[in-house]
């Protein structure tokens, strides 16, 4: 299966995320996006994939969000655009692409919602939260 995903590798969550996708037998394709944003036309269409808009999918906790007055209520989806594509630290992450959706996967394990049952037995995230039992399945 062809996943990818838009990880920031310093973010747990992107962390958490990329090894939930490990955990279910997948290498996925693993797109730095600091270091290589995405073009606006992807960006758009990753928002717009995962059923959200900009401002949802703008990063506001360490990132410069406030000091660019980017929670003004009057500015444009464009201008948001414009911010994140100019400083991609606001892109909130990780962004998880696969045949069977897209999703920002905020929590980690969201990602579940797109990815083949094909777990390999049980998943924690790095802080010790049980995300699957010793079958895969979610833990409830």
């Amino acid at each position: 299966m062809d996943v990818t995903i838009y990880h920031n590798p310093a973010c747990g969550t992107s962390r958490n995320a990329l090894e939930i996708i490990r955990n279910a037998g997948i290498e996925p394709v693993v797109i730095e996006y600091l270091k290589t944003p995405p073009s606006r036309a992807e960006l758009v269409k990753l928002i717009a994939d995962a059923g959200l808009t900009v401002r949802q999918a703008i990063r506001e906790k360490g990132t410069p969000f406030a000091e660019l007055g980017l929670d003004n209520p009057d500015l444009s989806d464009d201008q948001l655009l414009d911010a994140m594509l100019k400083d991609p630290i606001l892109i909130n992450r990780p962004f998880v692409v696969t045949p069977m959706g897209t999703r920002l996967a905020r929590p980690s394990e969201l990602v579940l919602d797109i990815l083949p049952e094909t777990h390999r037995g049980a998943f924690a995230k790095e802080d010790g939260e049980q995300v699957l039992d010793a079958e895969g399945k979610l833990v409830v």
